[in-house]
């Protein structure tokens, strides 16, 4: 008896240890240090991981603290990253083949130097950072191809699929994203690449396209994880672009898409909206449709319009759902004080406290021009890098998705962070354990503050602007 009250003794000793390692309370003086990286625009300082480590202690002081605690845990993080446009794939393939590799090593790999970024968007056909307007079945005027009998992905091969080839083989774990801008013009009720809507008639041939287009880049060895139905649905003047109401967006999901997909065998995710966070009764319009809700794994956000808090009343009425955060420009030349400032506390921190599974900044790549872009696109989107032959410009989004690519990967899940004033925080445990802070001053001046854990305090300081990444 004796021996089985010790064995019972140790395991409650064990549990409460493990409660003590995760949450906020009384630490036990056992040694925690944590690495930074900085970056502080003003200073000079750019994505610097910092010589000495810091240590927890059981010292106290008045600055204002941030307490962490694993054991309030939020949603699980896919990534952070970009959108590959056909632009920046033709960019990349131009470059030499060892200059490309260092690039992509560098953004893709979150060893050594390399940002780690973890997640890609693309265009299904062309967006509107593409050098010419194209979709996947293109057909003279007045003819049509409902059982997709001249499909072809062949304009992605160029430049598109090797670069994603190559990027693939350095992340094989990356995560891709499909979006279309516009359908066949041969689809729409305008057949003209801006504007118009998706025929009702079409809604199955366009459901087939899908099919096709995951089928096309599977045989490619290349797994696209999820798909939205439109990107900006009620935007129709970029070139291209196609609107698509919220009535269409659930019919079209609930009758043909999400059919098609499971008569096919497919398993890649089906995510609504894509647009801004003013209209959160878009994505709840199609959320409460009986038919399409079944197929649909979550909602997708910008930030062009609205306020990222909004968000979270998308998650309350749909806690099932996912959220995911898909897209930001940075326009051009860019100001990376004002940039960095602006996106980490919106999307870094904002969209991820808002429950979004990843932040994905726009363009990964533009030429000094801003090109390429199509005709009446973007000619203002800085790219995360800008490629000028084999020449490389780190651009703000570098250092933006830096602070949470390299050290948030796949599979973190966020947990609680409290906020305290000039400070906007977030929180990660990542699967190996590890803990991740990102913090970012938003004043003017810089501040000295605590990181709590385990009862223990870290004390820190920020210069005004700047952001700075802790890892433990």
């Amino acid at each position: 008896m004796p021996q089985v009250l010790a064995i019972l003794l140790a395991l409650l000793l064990a549990g409460c240890n493990r409660q003590s390692e995760n949450g906020p309370g009384n630490g036990d003086g056992s040694d925690i240090t944590a690495t930074a990286w900085i970056t502080a625009p003003q200073q000079g300082i750019l994505f610097e991981k910092q010589d000495d480590a810091t240590e927890f202690v059981t010292a106290a002081n008045s600055d204002p603290t941030i307490v962490v605690d694993t054991t309030v845990t939020y949603q699980e993080i896919d990534g952070f990253g970009n959108c590959l446009t056909g632009g920046s794939a033709i960019l990349l393939k131009k470059m030499g083949h060892t200059e490309r590799t260092a690039l992509l090593r560098e953004l893709f790999s979150p060893e050594g130097n390399g940002i780690g970024i973890s997640y890609l968007r693309i265009s299904i056909g062309a967006s509107d950072l593409s050098d010419r307007v194209f979709t996947y079945c293109e057909l003279p005027p007045g003819e049509t191809d409902p059982l997709m009998e001249q499909f072809s992905i062949e304009p992605e091969k160029e430049d598109l699929i090797p670069v994603l080839k190559e990027i693939l083989s350095i992340n094989p774990s990356l995560k891709i994203m499909g979006s279309p801008w516009t359908a066949p013009l041969w689809m729409k009720t305008n057949n003209a690449s801006v504007g118009g809507s998706l025929k009702r008639e079409r809604f199955d041939a366009y459901a087939l396209y899908f099919v096709r287009y995951i089928e096309a880049m599977e045989a490619e060895d290349i797994h696209v994880d999820a798909i939205t139905v439109q990107n900006e649905p009620l935007h129709g003047g970029n070139n291209p672009s196609m609107v698509m109401t919220a009535a269409d967006q659930a019919h079209f999901i609930g009758q043909s898409l999400g059919p098609a997909f499971r008569e096919a065998g497919i398993d890649t995710k089906i995510i609504i909206y894509d647009h801004n966070a003013d209209r959160t009764d878009y994505p709840l319009a199609v959320l409460a449709d009986d038919e399409a809700r079944q197929y649909i794994d979550g909602s997708a956000f910008h930030l062009y319009g609205g306020s990222i808090d909004a968000l979270t009343a998308v998650h309350n009425a749909w806690p099932a759902k996912n959220l995911y955060f898909t897209e930001q420009w940075v326009g051009g030349p860019g100001d990376l004080a004002g940039d960095l400032k602006w996106h980490v506390e919106n999307l870094i921190i904002g969209a991820t406290r808002n429950w979004c599974r990843t932040v994905l900044e726009w363009n990964l790549a533009s030429d000094p021009s801003y090109d390429p872009h199509t005709e009446g696109g973007c000619d203002r989107c800085l790219g995360t890098v800008t490629i000028d032959g084999n020449r490389v410009e780190r651009n703000p989004a570098w250092y933006i998705l830096a602070h949470a690519s390299k050290f948030v990967r796949p599979g973190s899940v966020r947990v609680s962070s409290t906020i305290q004033g000039n400070l906007p925080n977030v929180a990660f445990m990542t699967p190996e354990g590890e803990k991740v802070l990102i913090v970012l001053n938003t004043s003017d001046v810089k501040k000295n503050f605590n990181v709590r854990f385990r009862g223990l305090t870290m004390p820190v300081s920020l210069h005004g602007g700047a952001v700075g990444t802790w890892i433990w």
